[in-house]
């Protein structure tokens, strides 16, 4: 039976697929140590650089000390403990809602939240380009799931009409991660409501970058209120680790009683609880983080646009540059890093056939230099 495996590996590594652990040296900064060599890095989702914040590991520290290092089990039997309630209070003030629920992870998240909201005689409306954690969410819920074609409203606007169900959810990336653009949210949320279908919106790559408090997309457009379920993540632009669902008292409740990853896991550790704290402490006092990391993409995703790269339009730190050819773009991958810049290629299944591309992202504690040394890289591609 190992052999077969042996086999398998060998078969992803002829089709150009093989992935590999590349372990990096000290904590995550704007530059990092990989093989040897120190490297701006480019390709993580610490948006508003608090990953390595001392103020996030004081508090971590503290929390420790206090409640130990872990909840020692899940939240339904004894691992409930005061600071993830007030956790969950903050989180749900920060997405205009009453009510929010901690998650282990992202991935978590979004499978408990969408198997617990809908299932058999139910129905899913999908957006083609959602993330995997959404799309298994939708197989193990066992609704009928319908996927539209990325960004048409026409499309979606058509399933609604065609599949009847009990129950309707529209689920949608706001800031889709691998081609860094948005969800068209005023159009999805009209949908739903001339529809009378709910919509959970997952915005792992927009709370904390997007909108006045940082909310996400949906508070920077305004559409808040015509959201059913927000998700968002706490280890991308917060800088920690897991992911929450916010939603009205009684959403809430269902997923306490119905979604397995919530009910089967134990909770999140206090430490990581009380640096999300102070992230949030930090998001809510220093509104330029947000500003300075898309002024930073902005100025990126000019300089490659200018150089002719294959650069989508987008707005956000996500800036992918468009190779095609899987060897291609890990060709490219390694030429960077020689170049002292650290970017992965990204190839299918992630993205689609023909879509391989490297993932370029920005933080806001990148500093002008740091992408000007980023242009002057690709330039030499």
């Amino acid at each position: 039976m190992i052999d077969a495996f042996r086999d398998d590996i060998a078969r992803v590594r002829a089709a150009g697929l093989y992935r590999e652990l590349r372990p990096t040296q000290g904590r995550v900064d704007t530059w990092v140590e990989i093989e040897g060599r120190r490297a701006l890095l480019l390709c993580s989702n610490n948006y508003l650089g608090l990953a390595g914040h001392p103020a996030l590991a004081d508090a971590a520290a503290r929390v420790a000390h206090e409640y130990g290092v872990g909840a020692g089990a899940s939240r339904l039997i004894s691992g409930s403990l005061a600071i993830h309630h007030a956790l969950e209070q903050r989180l749900a003030t920060l997405k205009h809602t009453t009510g929010a629920l901690l998650f282990p992870s992202g991935y978590q998240a979004n499978l408990g939240a969408i198997s617990a909201l809908v299932g058999h005689g139910d129905a899913i409306f999908s957006d083609a380009l959602n993330h995997a954690s959404i799309i298994d969410g939708c197989r193990l819920s066992r609704a009928a799931v319908h996927v539209f074609p990325h960004r048409d409203m026409t499309a979606l606007a058509a399933l609604l009409r065609d599949a009847p169900a009990r129950r309707r959810l529209i689920v949608t990336d706001s800031v889709f991660s691998m081609d860094g653009d948005h969800a068209p949210l005023h159009e999805i949320c009209a949908l739903a409501a001339d529809t009378g279908a709910m919509v959970m919106l997952d915005e792992a790559h927009a709370t904390g970058v997007f909108g006045s408090s940082g909310g996400g997309l949906a508070e920077a457009l305004g559409v808040h209120d015509g959201i059913t379920v927000h998700v968002g993540t706490l280890g991308k632009a917060l800088g920690c680790a897991g992911a929450f669902v916010a939603a009205a008292p009684a959403v809430i409740e269902l997923l306490v009683n119905r979604a397995r990853t919530f009910i089967y896991t134990t909770a999140l550790p206090p430490p990581t609880v009380g640096a999300v704290d102070a992230a949030l402490d930090i998001v809510a006092r220093e509104p330029e983080r947000r500003a300075t990391v898309l002024t930073r993409a902005a100025t990126l995703r000019a300089g490659l646009e200018d150089m002719g790269f294959d650069v989508p339009p987008g707005e956000g730190p996500i800036v992918p540059v468009i190779a095609g050819d899987s060897a291609r773009a890990m060709a490219w991958s390694r030429a960077l890093l020689e170049r002292d810049v650290f970017v992965q290629a990204i190839r299918p299944p992630t993205v689609p056939d023909g879509t391989a591309r490297l993932r370029v992202t920005v933080m806001a504690t990148h500093t002008e230099d740091d992408i000007a040394h980023a242009i002057e890289a690709f330039a030499s591609l």
